[in-house]
C-alpha cells in the first residue's frame, strides 16, 4: 500500500520501504503502484423507449439495472446527458426490474430537458444516478386518493400503481389545462379502481379543478389517505380541502429541488415550522403541515429573468 504525504511543491510517496520524491506532475502520473488497478470507464446508461406523451412532454425508458434493482415508488433519479452537462433531478416514473429499466417522463423546460428528450433510441446518457429520496411507505390502508396535476401525472403514476399492486382501492383524479396536453390517461385507467379526469375548459372528461373531483370522491366514500402531486398552488388548494374533512394528505415537493443531494438548498421548505430539504428529507411530506405559500413564493423567485 503506498501512502503520499504533500510536502512543499514535491509529493512524497512512501510505499513499503522505498521512498520516493515525485516532484512534477508528469513523474505523478507516471508513478503506478504495482498492484493499482487501472480505472475502468464508467457504464453509458442506454435509452431502450421513448415517446412523445404531447408536445412538451417525453418518456424515455433507460436501461439502469441497478437503479431499477432498489427503485421504489417516490424516489428520483439524477442525470447528466454528457459530461458537460448539469446534474438534473427526476421523479422516477415507473420501473422494471426483470428487464432492468428505469422510466421517466420530464416537460421540456431548459438545456438539459431539451438535450435529453432530443436523444433516441440507442443513444446513451453521460449519468444515471439513484434511487434517492425515501420512498413512499403504504400501511393498512384500504382506499387511497392520489391526485395528479399536469405533469405531476407522471410521478402520480407510480404511486397509484404500487398501490393497485398492494390490492388498495385507488381513486385517482387527474387534472389538465385541457386536452391537449392529456398524459397517460390508459396508463392511470390500468391501475385505477376509478379514474376521474378533469379539464379546465371541459374539452375532455369532466369541467372544474381536481379540487372539485376530490370533493366528489370524499363525499361518496371514506379515504384513508390522499396523494396529491402537481404543481404548489394545486396541492395547498387540495390540502386544505382534505384538512377541512381531517382526512391525512401527503404532498410530493419534487418541482423545488434543483441539485438533488442536499448542497444546494434550493430545496429548503418549512414543515411543521421545522426546515426540511425535499432532496434529502422527502420529497413527500405531510401535506397539512408544508408551508406552501413560502414554497409558492421561492419557486417564483426568478421568473421575471425567466421571461427575459
Amino acid at each position: 500500500m503506498a501512502v503520499f504525504y504533500l510536502f512543499s511543491a514535491n509529493l512524497l510517496c512512501y510505499d513499503r520501504c522505498n521512498l520516493y520524491i515525485i516532484k512534477n506532475t508528469a513523474e505523478r502520473k507516471a508513478f503506478r503502484h504495482p498492484k493499482r488497478r487501472e480505472r475502468k470507464e464508467p457504464p453509458m446508461f442506454r435509452i431502450v423507449n421513448k415517446r412523445e406523451l404531447n408536445s412538451m412532454v417525453t418518456l424515455l425508458e433507460i436501461e439502469a439495472p441497478f437503479v431499477a434493482k432498489k427503485a421504489q415508488a417516490g424516489q428520483f433519479i439524477i442525470f447528466r446527458v454528457d459530461e458537460f452537462s448539469e446534474r438534473v433531478p427526476l421523479t422516477i416514473a415507473d420501473y422494471d426490474r426483470e428487464k432492468g429499466t428505469v422510466t421517466i417522463i420530464f416537460q421540456k423546460v431548459g438545456l438539459s430537458t431539451k438535450l435529453l428528450a432530443a436523444k433516441e433510441i440507442g443513444d446513451t446518457i453521460q449519468d444515471f444516478v439513484g434511487p434517492l429520496g425515501v420512498a413512499t411507505e403504504y400501511d393498512g390502508m384500504k382506499k387511497v386518493a392520489v391526485v395528479g396535476g399536469g405533469v405531476g401525472c407522471a410521478i402520480a403514476y407510480p404511486q397509484a400503481k404500487a398501490l393497485h399492486n398492494l390490492g388498495v382501492e385507488v381513486d385517482v383524479i387527474a387534472g389538465f389545462r385541457n386536452k391537449d396536453i392529456v398524459i397517460l390517461e390508459d396508463e392511470m385507467n390500468a391501475v385505477a379502481t376509478n379514474y376521474y379526469l378533469m379539464t379546465d375548459d371541459g374539452s375532455l372528461g369532466t369541467k372544474g379543478l381536481v379540487t372539485n373531483g376530490v370533493e366528489s370522491v370524499i363525499n361518496r366514500e371514506r379515504v384513508d389517505l390522499c396523494v396529491t402531486i402537481g404543481p404548489a398552488i394545486m396541492m395547498k388548494f387540495v390540502s386544505a380541502l382534505t384538512k377541512k374533512y381531517e382526512i391525512p394528505t401527503v404532498a410530493s415537493l419534487n418541482t423545488i429541488m434543483v441539485d438533488g443531494t442536499g448542497m444546494c438548498g434550493a430545496c429548503r421548505i418549512t414543515v411543521g415550522g421545522k426546515t426540511k430539504f425535499v432532496c434529502v428529507d422527502g420529497p413527500e411530506f405531510d401535506a397539512h403541515q408544508v408551508d406552501f405559500d413560502e414554497m409558492i413564493m421561492r419557486l417564483g423567485a426568478y421568473k421575471d429573468i425567466e421571461k427575459k
